[in-house]
């Protein structure tokens, strides 16, 4: 039997996390159940060895996409992980040696504004460059912040929430110019927005595969080769000796997969559903786009409705069988008012009214239709009973 959108849950927050494809499983599943011993040297068995080879195959790939060398990519669990090793350590290599200033937006995703309070609590000191109302930071204030001990500056290439893309290769040049380090978290652009490190000045990216459809629970960091970065984290000497731990060569294997399957041809379709929704949902009375209309993210609509709470309109759009996100991953389990929405010059209600929606590769133009009259629908019967803008 075909099965029809009230069939299914219509998963809109491909933000968050991404149902796995099926030939990235396929790809998965031999170093699961066949090829499942541990990576070894040249010099171990033969199991071993081919488990090498896998992994040594995987980390080609992935690193060929960037337009890296295998020795300049390091696997991890996952962005979290990549982007705490990026500002740790350089923190740790650097602190001591050159000075202990960082420069990161006020709009990242919390691994890098979590990691730079912990920094400061160590005695770094940190600066926090505002962003427009769009979302993007002003080059010129960068400048003006970068000072003779500033160590790293970390900038998002893909806001987690709002969609915007940064001017990385300006930012970038920069950097250079003061012969500051860069790191960019390319976790929700990558490799949707082509990011070739070859010609772009960055030093340091942190990636991830959850969310191109690939396995959670691995995700890996470009290290320009020369970039001074200490191993954070104790334990074996696995990944050239930059990250302890049991190697997933399981999941290596899924991600490079997952990388080569995005395609330009798919990220265009994404973005053409994307288009779509932003041009029907803005007919709503008092609604508005969060996020710059043209450097955003192909497959990101981000929509504030007034005199409604997103959690309501989450829930309501739940019991019809959509999922959709008010903000982030990490902010939808609190009841705190988006970061990003306030740092773009919004209010609360505005941060409250936010909803999120994000395409991925099992999404149709069908879902788009069914999810505007959904929410045409909710918003009007929300704001029927609520005191909200109501004198």
């Amino acid at each position: 039997m075909e099965v029809t959108v009230s069939d299914r849950i219509v998963y809109l927050d491909n933000a968050a996390a991404t149902r796995l494809d099926e030939r990235v499983l396929e790809a998965m599943a031999p170093y699961y159940l066949d090829t499942y011993a541990v990576a070894t040297s040249q010099f171990g068995y033969s199991l071993g060895i081919e488990a090498r080879d896998a992994l040594d195959d995987a980390r080609t790939r992935i690193a060929a996409a960037l337009g890296a060398t295998p020795e300049e990519f390091v696997f991890t669990s996952g962005d979290t992980e990549s982007s705490n090793m990026a500002l740790k350590g350089v923190a740790m290599a650097l602190g001591a040696k050159k000075g202990r200033h960082i420069i990161t937006s006020a709009i990242e995703d919390f691994a890098v504004l979590h990691s730079a309070r912990t920094l400061e609590r160590q005695g770094f000191e940190v600066t926090l460059l505002p962003v427009d109302g769009h979302g993007r930071i002003d080059p010129d204030a960068l400048r003006g912040a970068l000072r003779r001990d500033t160590i790293l500056v970390s900038v998002q290439a893909a806001n987690q929430e709002i969609g915007t893309l940064q001017d990385i290769e300006a930012i970038g040049a920069i950097c250079r110019e003061h012969d500051v380090l860069f790191h960019t978290d390319a976790t929700h652009s990558f490799p949707r927005v082509p990011l070739d490190v070859r010609r772009m000045p960055v030093d340091l990216v942190t990636i991830s595969a959850h969310l191109i459809h690939g396995p959670r629970g691995i995700g890996g960091l470009y290290v320009r080769e020369g970039t001074p970065l200490v191993k954070w984290m104790d334990g074996g000497f696995q990944e050239n000796n930059m990250r302890a731990g049991v190697e997933n060569i399981p999941g290596a294997v899924g991600f490079a997969r997952a990388v080569e399957l995005v395609t330009p041809e798919e990220t265009a379709r994404l973005q053409a559903m994307r288009d779509h929704l932003i041009a029907e949902l803005l007919h709503v009375p008092d609604a508005r786009l969060n996020g710059h209309p043209e450097f955003r993210l192909p497959h990101n609509a981000n929509i504030s409705f007034r005199y409604v709470e997103g959690e309501s309109v989450l829930l309501h759009l739940d019991m019809r069988g959509f999922a959709v996100s008010t903000g982030s991953a990490c902010f939808s389990r609190s009841l705190e008012a988006s970061h990003v929405i306030l740092g773009i010059g919004g209010d609360h209600e505005r941060a409250h009214g936010s909803v999120r929606f994000t395409f991925g590769r099992y999404n149709t133009e069908d879902d788009v239709d069914a999810v505007v009259g959904a929410i045409t629908d909710v918003i009007t019967n929300l704001r029927a009973i609520s005191p909200l803008g109501k004198e």
